[in-house]
């Protein structure tokens, strides 16, 4: 149990580092397509902490996936609002 808790850390800290180092190198004009793919990947999130919380795991299962579910969905709504205000910089006025 414990060595697999290390593991788990491990690439947990390693997807932190990568995640950052490819984030940071992303040019302004690939921000708006990235967004737009993180929105996606925060509803992957969402559906998956579903699935944990309605697991039968057990109280702390269900209290992680439904914390997880509320950070999640606020990550995902927010980005849409973000993502929907960057394109409309975009539009022509008037």
């Amino acid at each position: 149990m414990e060595g697999e808790l290390v593991n788990l850390l491990t690439i947990f800290v390693l997807a932190i580092f990568v995640g950052f180092e490819v984030i940071t190198k992303v040019p302004p004009t690939l921000h708006t397509p990235l967004m737009s793919g993180s929105n996606a990947i925060s509803g992957i999130t969402v559906v998956g902490a579903l699935i944990a919380t309605g697991g039968g795991h057990g109280t702390l299962a269900t209290m992680l996936g439904l914390f997880a579910i509320i950070l999640a969905t606020i990550n995902a709504v927010g980005g849409f609002f973000v993502s929907h205000r960057m394109l409309s910089m975009f539009r022509k006025k008037g």
